[in-house]
């Protein structure tokens, strides 16, 4: 299209140059720049688009976007906006035809239970004849089709472009998971989705590079609830009432203790038999009826019950949704590998103490022997969230296995001795490991019968960030790895099975 047609939905200046130019495409890595395409630069935490500014036009770019004052030759064409970044989301909108239009959009937001709850609804709608795509921690996924992203919300420009491509392929559903970051920096500031959720909510997020203070988290998250046709909210949550504050959509709630809830789960017991491994729950308010999960866990029935809040809105009956959630796995979520007949193992994406505590406390119903936790804390992060995560540890665990997580541009050690700060608190029994793959198979060569052994912090990740890079790093194909180089008396002392 023209330029002055993909600027038609921002305020804008014309620096210099022409606004009839052809524009085929936008981008805001100047790696990505070719002929007839126009860069957006962009002001992260780390790294100023400005920068790369020079980068893009010897790749070709006639047409730059801007914040800055810049100074370039006459010929490229200068665009500046008040806020690239806010207006990256209406020109990428323009650019791809408004497909939000074409879809009917679920996003999540919260502290704890978007990835499942998005995973669940999926299924639902997948199993039902709605064909529906998921953006998400996870990655992208519709049809047979599977991207990587880098963030559990990419940027405004890569959304709409999935969108775009959904649609090309008969999908017409999209849920998504939505960060408190991409609220703040307001990537979707021009979009009214048909329906958000609202988990829970606790202290995270909240240090270097992510929120100055919890408030300002709590009302990055509330913002969601202002764009939205319909809003479902956990009325549990001690900050329901915070997100509810000002918003003017139609409003259906989901809880336990709440019994004024539209939606609501009248009992929960974990079921270990035949080969399942999950809960029963029964549901009460506007459905009623029993229904079994398979994924274990009190915050499972939280989890499920939002799930099962919108597909009812979206006309999915009750039996059906009970069909789906039957058999529902999500890779990293309370995810069974199975290593040995003496002893489980399991992977969880739990990286903060009250996720932690959630996950311990669930294995602990279950009365093993010993609970073993593997686990790390990622760099540039809050430190409390490491003094927490030992401090749960210690707690919960006969064992804990310190570790690395992603420590991204701090020094491991350091933040090893941060989570003892919290581990110290307790009579927890620990041992240091720095390396990941030794910490889990350590947890593995002296596992005893009747032993659960929990790898935490990391769950659907298959990378490992190391100041800056990203190493592969698949804790499936890690235990594969370990499993395959023991000698076979230990395999046989183990009853290990490959």
């Amino acid at each position: 299209m023209r330029l002055m047609e993909l600027l038609k939905d921002v305020d804008y200046k014309l620096i210099q140059g022409n606004l009839d130019l052809e524009i085929k495409d936008i981008a805001y890595d100047s790696r990505k720049i070719s002929d007839k395409m126009a860069f957006v630069a962009l002001k992260g935490f780390r790294v100023d688009g400005h920068d790369y500014i020079e980068q893009a036009i010897l790749n070709g770019c006639k047409c730059i976007i801007v914040e800055d004052v810049v100074e370039v030759s006459s010929d490229i064409t200068v665009i500046q906006l008040e806020d690239t970044r806010t207006d990256l989301s209406k020109i990428s909108r323009t650019l791809f035809g408004y497909p939000d239009k074409e879809m009917t959009t679920i996003a999540i937001t919260g502290t704890k239970g978007k990835t499942t709850t998005s995973s669940m609804i999926q299924k639902i709608l997948n199993d039902h004849g709605r064909d529906c795509g998921l953006i998400g921690t996870m990655g992208v996924f519709y049809k047979d089709y599977f991207y990587h992203t880098m963030n559990t919300s990419p940027e405004a420009y890569d959304v709409f472009k999935y969108m775009r491509e959904m649609i090309k392929h008969g999908v017409t559903y999209l849920v998504m998971e939505v960060s408190s970051q991409s609220l703040k920096l307001k990537r979707w500031s021009n979009v009214i989705f048909d329906y958000a959720i609202f988990t829970n909510l606790s202290l995270d997020h909240v240090g270097e590079d992510e929120h100055e203070s919890f408030s300002d988290y709590k009302y990055c998250k509330g913002l969601l609830f202002k764009q939205c046709k319909t809003g479902i909210f956990n009325l549990d949550s001690e900050y329901c009432q915070d997100m509810l504050e000002g918003v003017n959509c139609n409003i259906y709630t989901f809880g336990y203790q709440s019994k004024e809830a539209d939606y609501r789960f009248i009992e929960c017991h974990n079921v270990m038999e035949n080969g399942f491994v999950g809960i029963e729950m029964g549901v009460a308010g506007k459905l009623s009826g029993k229904l079994k999960v398979s994924i274990p866990g009190f915050f499972t029935a939280f989890n499920a019950l939002a799930a099962i809040s919108v597909c009812d809105l979206l006309g999915i009956s009750f039996e059906d949704m009970a069909r789906s959630l039957l058999d529902v796995k999500v890779k990293g979520r309370m995810e069974s590998v199975k290593v040995s007949n003496q002893f489980s193992l399991l992977i969880d994406y739990a990286y903060q103490g009250v996720a932690m505590e959630n996950v311990l406390a669930t294995i602990r119903e279950s009365h093993p022997k010993r609970i073993v936790s593997v686990f790390g804390c990622g760099g540039n992060r809050s430190r409390q969230r490491r003094f927490d995560c030992g401090e749960v540890s210690g707690k919960y665990a006969d064992l804990s296995i310190l570790t690395a997580d992603n420590p991204s541009y701090e020094d491991n050690n350091e933040i090893i001795e941060d989570i003892l700060v919290g581990m110290n608190k307790t009579e927890g029994k620990y041992i240091v490991i720095p390396d990941r793959k030794e910490a889990i198979r350590y947890s593995i060569e002296h596992a005893k019968e009747g032993d659960v052994i929990l790898i935490l912090g990391k769950g659907h990740e298959d990378y490992q960030e190391i100041k800056g890079v990203r190493y592969p790093f698949d804790e499936r194909v890690i235990i594969q790895e370990i499993l395959e180089e023991m000698d076979d008396q230990d395999k046989q002392r183990l009853g290990i099975i490959l």
